[in-house]
């Protein structure tokens, strides 16, 4: 099997384009739907969808080798010991500079900065 990889995502009409890529690219996309009916700004909240997802994955399906986590928040660091302990952890991806110090211990081992030039030439889209 080839390396596919758990990835979620928001829903977003805009970027069709980019969705459609990462699928070529062989990530499986998640999306969640938000009412747009809500009288309020639409806020996030997909802790514990990521969570539920990646732990229903990891018993029905299996149709994946690692997973690579983009987060910076430390709500997700039982999850990252998991994977770790599990062998399933690809890499954890911080988006900038700014990430939760539960991280530090593991950051030299599994973790990316997406603000690293280096690490931005790795993930970045290619004609």
């Amino acid at each position: 099997m080839d390396e596919v990889y758990l990835f979620l995502w928001f829903l977003d009409e805009s970027e069709q384009k980019m969705y459609r890529n990462l699928q070529k690219a062989w990530f499986i996309l998640e999306f969640r739907e938000h009412n747009a009916h809500m009288k309020w700004k639409k806020k996030g909240n997909v802790d514990v969808d990521i969570v539920f997802e990646i732990m229903r994955r990891l018993k029905d399906e299996k149709d994946f080798d690692k997973i690579i986590l983009i987060t910076w928040d430390g709500d997700y660091i039982k999850l990252v010991y998991y994977l770790i302990e599990n062998q399933i952890l690809g890499k954890i991806i911080f988006p900038n500079n700014r990430y939760s110090s539960l991280y530090k211990k593991i950051k030299n081992q599994y973790g990316m900065n997406l603000w690293e030039q280096r690490v931005r030439k790795l993930i970045e889209y290619r004609k």
